[in-house]
Order: C-alpha cells, then sequence, then structure tokens
C-alpha cells in the first residue's frame, strides 16, 4: 500500500479491513500468520567453524601447507610444527575479525518496542510487540517507543523524536489529516509515525499500516543485508600480490624440483629444495606485519578523537578521494542559536542587540515568557528553538529566570501543530498581556497592529510588506524564524483561541545551528588533499545550502538537490551529475546508498558520515564508514568501520592524514619484508641452477622471516610522517603495491643482498658445506637488519627524523642471531656449523653492511 499520507482515514480502514474498534483477537490471529511477526528477519549467518577454514582458503597459505607435509616427510618436523603454528595463529584472529562485524543487526533488534497498547474487540489491551499486524489500532503516548510504522487517525498534540530516522534531532509535531503530495520525503510525512521513533510529547490512535521488514526500519535492515562492505585498496593490492605470488613460486619451484631432478640430485633433495623456496619466498610475517601496523595506526588516532573498529579502515582513509558528511553535528554544533532579530523595523545581531534597546529588550522578554524550555547549569532541557531563546537572552545581558520571576504564568493555551502558535498570559506594565509566538505566516495573518518606538500603530500594507520581506530574507539565509505578538487583557481569565486574534506584532527572531568553528579550516583542508567534501542531510535545502557555503563545501558552479530530485535520476543520471552536486536535502536511506555507489562507480574512495539508523546502511556500503560517538545510534556505530569520539568533521581530516602515513609505513615494511626475500630467492635458485649444496634450511629461513625480519618491519611502523600529507592527493584506488617504481626498488636491493649472501656462501664453501650453509644464514640474516634503516624512508637516513625503534630493532635481532650462532645448544635445531672463528664473522658482518652501504651512498649523491 503506497502513499499511505495521501489516503483519508475511511480509506485507509477500508483497504486494512479494520476499524476504529480494532480487530478481532481472531482476525489479528489469521494475519500473524498471513504477514510473520513484526521482528527483523536476517539471512543464515556462518558458522565458527566454517568462517575458521575459510581463513585457509588463500593460495600463499596453501602453499604453505603443502610446504609443511613435504617437510614433515622429508624429516624436517620443527619447521612443519613452526609453519603450521603460524597458520593456525592468522586463522584464529581473521575468525575473531569476521564476527566483531557482525553487530549492526542486533542493534537494531534491540531497538524494538516489547509490548503495545491496541485495541482489540473493541477493548483497550496490551500485547507483545511481536504480533502486531497490519490494521492493528495502536495507541500510543509520550514515552513510547512506536512499535510499527502507522497512519495517525487520531492526534492530541503529539511530537515524535525521529532523529534515528531522518538524521534531524528537532521532535516532530504530527498531524491526523491526509497530505495531497504524491512524493513526500520520510521527514515531511506528518501524518505517519516510524517503528523505533520515540514519542516525545502528547499522544494518539495510530492505525498499524506495516510491520517487520515492511517497516522503514526493516528496508533499512534489508538494504544494510544486500549493502556490501568494500575491501580497502590495501586490501585489494594485497589479494592481488598474493594471487601473482602464488604462481610464480609455483612456477619457479616446480623449476627449481625439476632441474634437481635432471641433476640426479635424489628425490628427497630436490623437495628440500623446492620446500626451501616456498618458504623464502613467502613472506610469513607479511600478514601480522600489516595487521600490527594497522593496530599501530589505530592507537594514534584513537589519542585524536577516531576509534577505528576495523583496522583495515586506517589504511583506507590514506586514499579516501569523497567525504559525503552528515551536516547536523558534525558540520554543525547541534545546537540553535540565535543569529538576528527584527524589532522596531530594525535587524539587530545578537551583539548590537546588548544594551537598553527597548524594542529589543521588550521582545527577548516575551521569548522567555511565552517558552517550555530551562537551562540548568550547562544543560539545556526542552525543544531546541526554545532554549535558543533563553541563551539569547543570556547573550544580550539577561537573566531568564529573574524575568520569569518577575512576570509569572498565569494561563497558557500550548503549543498545537494545527494552530503553529504558544500563548501565555502574565500581568506586566500594569496590565493583563498575553504573549504568542509562531509560525510567522500563520501568526501575522492574525495581526492588526503593530508596535513601533513604544507606540501601537496601524499595521499597514506597507509594514506589512515590509515584515513578510525580512521573513523571507531570513529564510533564504537558511535561518529558522519565529514571530512574536501580544494582546492586553481586561483581566485574569482563562484563554481561549478567539484570543488569538487582533494581535500587535512585536518581532521576529531567526535563528540556525550554526557550523563548528572547526569545520571551514577543516573543509579547506580537505580540499587541499584533494579530496571532495559533499553535505548529506534530512534538512531542508535551503538551510543545508546556506551552512555549505558559509564552510565551503557548496562553491559556485556546485548544486544542490532535494530527494524528491533525487528520485527522479537514474543511477545512470546521478553517476554523470554526482561530480557537479555538493549538497544533499531531505534525503532517504537508499538515496544515501545510491549517493555513496555513485561515487564509487566513478572510481572513488568515498567515506560516510552519519549517527542515525538511516545512515546505517549507507555506512555499510561505504569504503569508510564514520558514525559519531557523541550522538550516534548504537547502530550506526555497529555498521560503521570508525567512530569520532567529539562528533566532529575536522577529526576526519587528521584521520585521513593518519592514514596516508600508515599506508606509507606498511608499504615500506612489505618492500623490506619482500627485498629479503627476493634475496633468500635468488640464492636458492643460484645454488640450484649450478648444482651446489642448499644454502639454507627451512627452519633458518622461517627463523629469519618470523624473528629477525619482524623487529625491523615493526620499527619502520613506527616512523613519524615527513613533509605535508595533506599537500598530497589521494593515491588511486587501482594503484597496487606493486607499481614499476617498487619493482625496480625490490629488484635492486633484493639483488644486491643476494651478492653479498651469495659472497659468503662462496668463502664458506672454501672449508665445507656446514660451514657455507652457516655463513649464507648469517649473512643473509645481518644483511636484513642493516636493510631495516634503508626501508624507513626514501630518503638517506641522515635526513629523516630519528626513529629509536629502529635502532631497538636492529640491536634485539642481531642478540636473537648471535644466540643461534654462539649457543651450542640451538645449533642442533637451527643447522649451525660450530666451527666459526673471528675472520668469517668479521667477513660475515662486512659483506651484510655491504649493501646498505652501498644504497645509502646512492642517495646521498642524488641529493635525497
Amino acid at each position: 500500500m503506497d502513499k499511505q499520507w495521501k489516503l483519508s482515514q475511511e480509506e485507509l480502514l477500508q483497504e486494512l479491513n479494520s476499524s476504529m474498534n480494532g480487530l478481532t483477537a481472531e482476525e489479528a490471529k489469521k494475519r500473524l500468520e498471513q504477514y510473520g511477526y513484526n521482528k527483523l528477519q536476517e539471512g543464515k549467518r556462518k558458522g565458527v567453524l566454517q568462517v575458521f577454514a575459510e581463513q585457509f582458503a588463500d593460495l600463499l597459505v596453501i602453499i604453505l601447507i603443502i610446504a609443511a607435509i613435504i617437510s614433515a616427510l622429508t624429516g624436517g618436523l620443527e619447521g612443519t610444527i613452526v609453519i603450521l603454528a603460524v597458520l593456525i595463529l592468522n586463522a584464529i584472529l581473521g575468525t575473531v575479525q569476521h564476527f566483531k562485524a557482525q553487530k549492526s543487526l542486533d542493534s537494531l533488534k534491540a531497538m524494538a518496542a516489547p509490548n503495545a497498547r491496541v485495541i482489540r474487540d473493541g477493548q483497550k489491551m496490551e500485547v507483545p510487540a511481536a504480533e502486531l499486524v497490519p490494521g492493528d489500532i495502536l495507541l500510543l503516548e509520550a514515552g513510547d517507543v512506536t512499535a510499527a510504522d502507522g497512519r495517525v487517525l487520531q492526534n492530541f498534540s503529539l511530537q515524535v523524536s525521529e532523529s534515528a530516522l531522518t538524521g534531524e534531532s528537532e521532535n516532530v509535531n504530527k498531524i491526523d489529516t491526509p497530505i495531497e503530495q504524491d512524493e513526500l520525503p520520510l521527514g515531511d510525512r506528518l501524518n505517519m509515525v516510524y517503528s523505533s521513533s520515540l514519542v516525545s510529547y502528547g499522544r494518539a490512535v495510530v492505525l498499524v499500516t506495516g510491520t517487520g521488514m515492511q517497516t522503514e526500519i526493516g528496508k533499512i535492515a534489508d538494504l544494510m543485508e544486500s549493502a556490501q562492505e568494500k575491501a580497502t585498496p590495501l586490501q585489494r593490492s594485497l589479494d592481488d600480490f598474493s594471487k601473482k605470488l602464488s604462481i610464480i613460486i609455483m612456477v619457479i619451484c616446480a623449476i627449481v624440483f625439476g632441474l634437481g631432478v635432471w641433476r640426479n640430485m635424489g628425490l628427497a633433495e630436490s623437495l628440500m629444495f623446492a620446500v626451501a623456496l616456498a618458504v623464502a619466498a613467502i613472506p610469513e610475517a607479511l600478514s601480522s606485519i600489516v595487521t600490527i601496523g594497522l593496530a599501530i595506526g589505530t592507537q594514534k588516532m584513537a589519542k585524536e578523537n577516531a576509534i577505528i573498529k576495523n583496522l583495515r579502515a586506517v589504511e583506507g582513509l590514506g586514499c579516501v578521494s569523497v567525504i559525503c558528511s552528515d551536516k547536523t553535528g558534525t558540520l554543525t554544533q547541534n545546537r540553535m542559536t540565535v543569529k538576528k532579530a527584527y524589532a522596531n523595523g530594525k535587524v539587530w545581531e545578537p551583539e548590537e542587540a546588548k544594551g537598553n534597546d527597548k524594542a529589543v529588550n521588550g521582545l527577548v522578554a516575551e521569548s522567555v515568557l511565552c517558552n517550555d524550555g530551562a537551562i540548568n547549569g550547562e544543560t539545556a532541557v526542552g525543544d531546541p528553538t526554545e532554549t535558543a531563546l533563553l541563551s539569547f537572552c543570556r547573550t544580550i545581558g539577561g537573566d531568564e529566570n529573574k524575568v520569569r520571576e518577575e512576570f509569572p504564568r498565569l494561563q497558557e493555551i500550548p503549543f498545537d501543530s494545527d494552530r503553529k502558535l504558544m500563548s501565555t498570559l502574565h500581568f506586566r506594565n500594569n496590565r493583563y498581556e498575553m504573549l504568542i509566538k509562531g509560525a510567522p505566516d500563520v501568526l501575522l495573518a492574525r495581526c492588526t497592529s503593530v508596535e513601533q518606538n513604544g507606540e501601537v500603530l496601524p499595521l499597514t500594507d506597507e509594514i506589512r510588506s515590509a515584515i513578510v520581506d525580512q521573513n523571507r530574507d531570513f529564510s533564504s539565509q537558511g535561518l529558522r524564524v519565529l514571530a512574536f505578538a501580544k494582546k492586553v487583557l481586561s483581566e485574569n481569565r482563562p484563554l481561549t483561541l478567539e484570543d488569538e486574534n487582533d494581535l500587535i506584532f512585536t518581532g521576529l527572531i531567526a535563528m540556525m545551528d550554526p557550523p563548528r568553528v572547526e569545520s571551514a579550516p577543516a573543509v579547506a583542508d580537505c580540499r587541499r588533499a584533494g579530496i571532495r567534501p559533499v553535505m548529506i542531510t534530512g534538512d531542508h535545502k535551503i538551510t543545508a545550502s546556506a551552512i555549505a557555503k558559509e564552510i565551503g563545501i557548496l562553491q559556485d558552479g556546485d548544486r544542490a538537490v532535494e530527494g524528491s530530485e533525487l528520485e527522479k535520476m537514474t543511477d545512470e543520471e546521478l553517476r554523470n551529475e554526482v561530480e557537479h552536486i555538493s549538497v544533499y536535502a531531505r534525503v532517504s536511506p537508499e538515496h544515501k546508498i545510491r549517493i555513496v555507489r555513485a561515487w564509487q562507480d566513478r572510481g572513488h574512495v568515498a567515506a560516510m558520515t552519519g549517527d542515525g539508523v538511516n545512515d546505517a546502511p549507507a555506512l555499510k556500503q561505504a569504503d569508510i564508514g564514520i558514525a559519531m560517538g557523541i550522538t550516534g545510534t548504537e547502530v550506526s556505530k555497529d555498521a560503521a568501520s570508525m567512530i569520532l569520539t567529539d562528533d566532529n568533521f575536522a577529526t576526519i581530516v587528521k584521520a585521513v592524514a593518519n592514514g596516508r602515513n600508515v599506508y606509507t609505513n606498511i608499504k615500506n615494511s612489505i618492500q623490506f619484508l619482500l627485498s629479503g626475500n627476493l634475496a633468500g630467492i635468488l640464492v636458492v635458485m643460484i645454488t640450484s641452477l649450478f648444482g651446489l649444496p642448499l644454502p639454507f634450511t627451512a627452519v633458518q629461513l622461517l627463523f629469519i622471516n618470523l624473528l629477525t625480519d619482524s623487529l625491523p618491519a615493526l620499527a619502520v611502523n613506527m616512523e613519524k610522517p615527513t613533509g605535508d600529507l595533506l599537500n598530497q592527493k589521494p593515491r588511486s584506488p587501482k594503484e597496487g603495491i606493486l607499481t614499476k617504481d617498487f619493482l625496480q626498488t625490490l629488484g635492486i636491493q633484493g639483488a644486491l643482498i643476494a651478492v653479498a649472501t651469495m659472497a659468503a656462501f662462496y668463502l664458506g664453501m672454501q672449508i665445507n658445506n656446514g660451514m657455507a650453509c652457516t655463513m649464507a644464514f648469517a649473512t643473509l640474516c645481518m644483511a636484513r637488519l642493516f636493510h631495516g634503516f634503508n626501508c624507513r624512508g626514501s630518503r638517506s637516513i641522515f635526513r629523516l627524523p630519528s626513529n629509536p625503534y629502529s635502532v631497538g630493532a636492529f640491536f634485539v635481532g642481531t642478540l636473537l642471531l648471535m644466540l643461534v650462532l654462539f649457543v651450542p645448544a640451538l645449533h642442533g635445531l637451527f643447522d649451525i656449523d660450530n666451527a666459526l672463528t673471528l675472520t668469517n664473522i668479521g667477513q660475515i658482518v662486512g659483506l651484510a653492511f655491504a649493501p646498505t652501504f652501498l644504497i645509502q651512498l646512492s642517495r646521498i649523491v642524488r641529493g635525497k
């Protein structure tokens, strides 16, 4: 049943075969079987064992498992145990991470109301909310959580907080009459209520029109199930790298094995060469180093108010090229503030209004008296527009409490969404004055006089036209306007609606939710960093555009569109237009996902901020979902990969800079690991081609890859940023790790270390095969420890900031190597020849240092 807001109450009741007496118990039971329970459904989830098994579905992992089996069959049991231990640990980490990400739907379920009051068989009763069905008559009052979607049949000043669905913090005043418009954003459907919304004031009788997955929140749950979590650029790069490396390793291992058999080395020895090559080629520590590098970035960001839930998101931030941000609370202060006042025919700024101007002081006093809000210490209680008026009183030097004590309220007519007015009666200026505030168009139509310069004058067409023009001018600036009037009564008597006529107009007060002080500089930083900021909000187009212009999001040539305009665009049209649109207003959850997908289809990495349930699907769809820590719902926090503890847009920009630094460090770590592994591959291949003995055992290579290599790689992850990261453009998400420059650097550095290792192997061969293996192992290990300093950055180490972790990693790695070389108890495990002399040690250190010396010398010569 579409466009429920358009139908009359009679048509709706007839459509759902219901009445004001509600359904019968028997009919409710039938409909429960037909429509199902009023709760959110979910797809079948994977079990722990299935997720654990999936962690091994990777070519590199399979190659390592095969290597472990071969090692066990050929007597290398120690190598088998180490390889399997590493693989199982990585699988456990992956499984834990998977189940941490499955909380969003659980949070949506937790928002459902447990019970609901309905009319059935003509009687009021309470039933479990899960048993509500379309056609039920639902009774709502202040404090209730709406248990289903429905149309308001009878309205008694109902106000509902729909912030979780629309993202807007103000309560919505509901009506019970049809709305004629064909297309209507959710926030403008004033005669509808929605599941999970909180009733903040009044009461109502509601006809249930949707339950379970047919509610708006059910549609959001469905969107979240269908929204695809995007792999970060690093994930895609590593996946691509793993596939290519796996193919290369299998081909080379097969060649080496074939060469061994052809040279009559024997099947077992040929297999051992192939195993050694596989272990040398696969960077076993890569997954752990990347994870730890991301965790280090996470800790840095947490100190700057950005909590990272998904570690991979840290690096993804580094190539974000679009940030789609909510307005309320993120770019703005989420606190209504008076910006201008109009009294006595003049516009006043808050600072100008300080002083003794009678017209402004009188208007402010009226706004305080005709007001239900309160400010207790730093806490504002009540409607945001009313508390803004109280703050305005304080801004101009007044005290709202003294004003209220001096002129206590005698009578009142509460605000009503139909009248759009509120009235109170006070004894003031030695007479009974009725004070009225409300919507400018409604209130001005009831005025016949105007107060100017302390006199009451007839409200001429000229004066009325000036007031209308001023109201239009305020509205065009995105300001929310309230009008004020008064009326003198002869006595203290109960007020009637008839009293709200023949009023004396006293002024206008215009307010808005102002931008955060940091928003404009943060938007400027975004543009400097090559990132496009976009505003997506549930607020009105004029208000959103005004804020967007003020902080620099909406610039010349950019467009602002409403959800209704977006609805008419096809996905292709949106893709073509998306780069020209900077502001989206009055949007729905479906619109937000479409906007994010349109940017992604254009090849951009999109970040999306949000705090409401309505934002959750788009947060999940975005490359980087960013939830608000203060105002955000649990659903949005669970769907996001990052949470801002200060709800501040500027924090996102800091996180982007951190993300870029994290990626640089991780790439340098990968360069360190792969260049060292390449050296090992080259040495194994050379010895295989020339029919020489095995240069390393699998256990020796695992010692290098897992222990001595891990420490320098971790130290590289601790590097501080060099230069202004925000002056760089976002890197392309299509750019893999294995770029031409990266491979060239890798090849040169790996070859230099391989030459040094082969030289040591040759020197050892002059003594015996055991000494050759020991010297090759020690030189490769030591050379990779020295190489850690080269991989700290692309500059000479003399031009890099200090990093004590690099020095520490070098000395700890050297100590571990010395233990293996000089502790007899470890010689058997690591196949060490115990006849090393001081000359041998000098040769090992000299050859190991040579590659680093040449690399650093080259950088100094090139002025790096």
